[in-house]
């Protein structure tokens, strides 16, 4: 797209419609005189919910003014419905781009098909319109303004090279000036080495409560692997998970495979 046209981004996430993420987010590309950009959030925590959606229950909206003017909506739905609402509701302006963030912690490699954050992108996507799933990759660390600022400046390159799909994108949870360049890089691993620790609650009702230790991964070009060594990580993606390799021998097998 090019510079002087006017954009219309929309902003949302999996953290919330009030997490520091999103807000420094709007803080930052508000200013560009040549965009105008929207927030439709969930109004609460909602990471790791995947790409479900909302359909037995109403999605109540409640407007929160925004800096400067206009309203922003919080959404008690899922991260993917309020993309869905924001682009098929009319609640505001259809989008060119749909960024999903700044997310607090990582989305990197499988861990993607849990995210929040990254199914709400590729809700932009399925729609048609290109989107960014960007996340600190980071649970301490919390100034997410240069993060904020990445964007807001390589935003315009991005949507003119990646006119469709969608981009995960992770920085580290360091300073800027301390980022050792950008990555392109294809989805890691990311696998667990899981805990299921076994409770009883105070009514003697037996729970269980879920932790994990990450494994590393050793292959360099991962985005998993770029991100621990301080690099920012762009991962273009889309949504056909065919395998075609397998779609081939198979089809090659012919009609009688299933008689």
């Amino acid at each position: 797209m090019d510079k002087g046209v006017t954009m219309e981004i929309l902003l949302t996430n999996d953290d919330g419609f009030f997490a520091p993420g999103l807000q420094t987010l709007f803080e930052v590309m508000v200013k560009s005189p040549e965009d105008t950009v929207s927030i439709v959030a969930p109004d609460s925590q909602r990471s790791a919910s995947g790409h479900s959606i909302t359909l037995f229950d109403p999605l109540f909206v409640t407007e929160h003014p925004l800096s400067g003017s206009g309203y922003g909506y919080a959404v008690r739905g899922t991260p993917s419905d309020c993309v869905k609402l924001a682009v098929e509701g009319g609640i505001v302006p259809k989008p060119d781009l749909v960024i999903s963030g700044i997310n607090q912690g990582p989305n990197l490699g499988t861990d993607i098909f849990y995210s929040g954050t990254v199914a709400a992108a590729m809700e932009g996507v399925l729609a048609g319109i290109p989107a960014i799933a960007a996340s600190l990759a980071s649970f301490d660390f919390t100034d997410f303004e240069p993060a904020a600022r990445w964007l807001a400046k390589h935003v315009t390159n991005i949507t003119a090279r990646f006119s469709t799909g969608l981009l995960n994108v992770n920085f580290p949870g360091s300073p800027g000036d301390e980022w050792k360049g950008v990555r392109v890089t294809r989805l890691g691993r990311a696998v667990y080495e899981n805990v299921f620790e076994s409770r009883l609650d105070p009514h003697g009702r037996r729970y269980f409560w879920q932790g994990g230790t990450l494994i590393p991964e050793t292959d360099p070009d991962t985005d998993v692997a770029a991100i621990h060594a301080g690099y920012v990580t762009v991962t273009p993606m889309h949504s056909d998970l065919t395998d075609y390799k397998k779609l081939e021998e198979w089809q090659g097998r012919g009609a009688g495979t299933f008689e």
